[in-house]
């Protein structure tokens, strides 16, 4: 790509619901053909078991942590990236991230999104724990 985009348009861990629309038009503009928006969803199984509800929790500094990914990815790409994570209580349907990059085309921004989703649960410090309905809890990738 000639021009480059490449921006952290937002990186924000938050206790409060997560608006898929905010986290879009951070990345949006005339010049883009394609925004893609990822959400991630509290769902009510794991692993065969019945999930009840999820806790996220995160490092104090799991925010900086945010930015640097986010950054790495947007710098790599060229494109603007936008994320946000939930922390906190959460049930079942709740969005628990989202995250948008925008694009001249859409191939380039489903490859970035997808880099993104992937770099962030994987290094970003936030871990979940799922309490089940039979009363049990599992904290998942909490050593990881």
């Amino acid at each position: 790509m000639s021009e480059s985009y490449a921006a952290v348009r937002m990186a924000v861990i938050s206790d409060a619901p997560l608006d898929p629309s905010a986290v879009e038009a951070a990345v949006d503009g005339p010049e883009f053909g394609g925004v893609v928006v990822f959400t991630g969803k509290v769902r009510n199984h794991d692993g065969g078991q019945e999930v009840s509800a999820l806790e996220y929790s995160a490092h104090p500094q799991a925010e900086r942590f945010l930015a640097q990914v986010c950054a790495e990815v947007a710098e790599k790409s060229g494109l603007p990236v936008a994320a946000a994570h939930r922390i906190g209580a959460l049930t079942i349907g709740d969005l628990a991230i989202v995250v948008a990059v925008a694009a001249p085309h859409r191939a380039e921004a489903f490859a970035t999104c997808a880099e993104l989703v992937d770099r962030i649960k994987h290094e970003v410090p936030i871990w979940k724990r799922q309490l089940f309905a039979d009363g049990l809890s599992e904290w998942v990738n909490a050593c990881g």
